[in-house]
């Protein structure tokens, strides 16, 4: 696939990266590259940084916790394990960062097989030994309507605004290189002629970035509360949806070190308005009030702020793939959707393996 490709061998002095975007998988690259390349120069280039606040920058907007979508019986599945052994690893050593395991009560309005949880093939949830066991909620505390139940016994949910904090301080201890630059084309991301590969990492600014042009990339709007938590903390988060992503979708996360409760959602496919709907924030913290009774009265609710993101989505799933320019790789690491924390080191590590491969295969071609 990468056969007569001219990008710098894989000799870590010599190489030089560019990552471009500093979302979680953008600076989770950096990472990945540091630990494979310990002594190249990686450089993160971004029009926002962790501490922004912008539609255009989607990780800050994030709900945050890692319960798989994936259901592909392969790649996907296996980005979502890489990340839980690494927020696993995370949680134990380094429990500022943002990180904490927490059950998750996960409640569905249609049976099982219409919820698409089950993994193509073996037609099981396949995390289930990973989160240590998913036992049935009881059918008296199943909310009115609801068919079935399933409670993760010990998941992660993640404090995000921490976490990229947390990130991208890693980056800086690792002598990673951070420009604040607004880029047009994919072009201008190499910065100087020796950068042996640049790893796009933008997100849903692939579908305007010029020499990307991605027309499969749209928005998946949505919109969430956040809110003070209350002197007792909740014991687990709570899902509720027809199918494991829909529309139709109800959460209750309370995130690590005081970061309050974020409560959800929606997921509204080519909105791109980033706009905050009061109204319908309204009925936000109604369905979760109704869902997580441990938060108490809708009116006794203390807002902190309204939030609405923009997920990176993209037909035909994620775009992970190497494309050789004039000199150098471009390894396209994009369209996570709503899935950019829970499969973040996954994508990460798998980006920077195309390149190695791509490197050894055009080393192996020279002998």
């Amino acid at each position: 696939m990468f056969h007569g490709n001219q990008f710098a061998p894989m000799d870590s002095h010599s190489c030089s990266f560019v990552v471009l975007g500093a979302g979680v998988i953008g600076l989770s690259t950096a990472l990945s590259l540091r630990e494979s390349y310990p002594t190249a120069r990686i450089t993160v280039l971004a029009a926002h940084f962790p501490g922004d606040y912008h539609v255009d920058y989607t990780s800050p907007w994030a709900g945050g916790n890692w319960c798989s979508s994936a259901t592909d019986n392969g790649l996907l599945e296996s980005f979502d394990r890489t990340t839980f052994e690494r927020f696993s690893r995370l949680a134990a050593s380094a429990p500022e960062c943002g990180i904490a395991r927490s059950p998750l009560r996960m409640i569905f309005d249609q049976p099982i097989e219409s919820t698409e949880i089950l993994s193509q093939d073996t037609k099981k949830i396949w995390y289930e030994r990973l989160v240590g066991g998913l036992d049935q909620v009881p059918e008296a505390e199943l909310p009115e309507g609801a068919v079935f139940g399933l409670e993760a016994r010990a998941t992660f949910v993640i404090n995000t605004q921490i976490y990229l904090h947390w990130l991208l301080s890693r980056c800086r201890a690792a002598r990673v290189q951070l420009i604040r630059r607004k880029i047009s084309h994919i072009n201008e991301a190499r910065l100087s002629g020796d950068v042996s590969a640049v790893f796009n990492c933008t997100g849903l600014g692939s579908y305007s970035l010029g020499g990307v042009d991605d027309k499969d990339m749209y928005p998946t709007r949505g919109q969430t509360v956040l809110i003070e938590q209350p002197i007792e903390p909740l014991k687990r988060m709570y899902f509720r949806s027809p199918r494991r992503v829909d529309n139709d979708t109800t959460y209750v996360f309370q995130r690590p070190l005081g970061g309050g409760i974020v409560l959800g959602g929606c997921r509204e496919d080519g909105n791109w308005s980033g706009e905050v709907d009061i109204e319908f924030s309204k009925d936000i913290m109604r369905r979760c009030c109704a869902l997580a009774p441990e938060l108490g009265r809708l009116e006794d609710l203390k807002i902190i702020r309204h939030g609405v993101g923009l997920r990176p989505s993209r037909r035909g799933g994620p775009r992970i793939e190497a494309e050789r320019r004039a000199g150098y790789l471009v390894i396209h690491n994009y369209g996570a959707s709503g899935a950019g924390y829970q499969a973040s080191w996954g994508m990460a590590e798998y980006g920077v393996k195309l390149f190695t491969d791509a490197a050894e295969n055009r080393e192996a071609a020279k002998l």
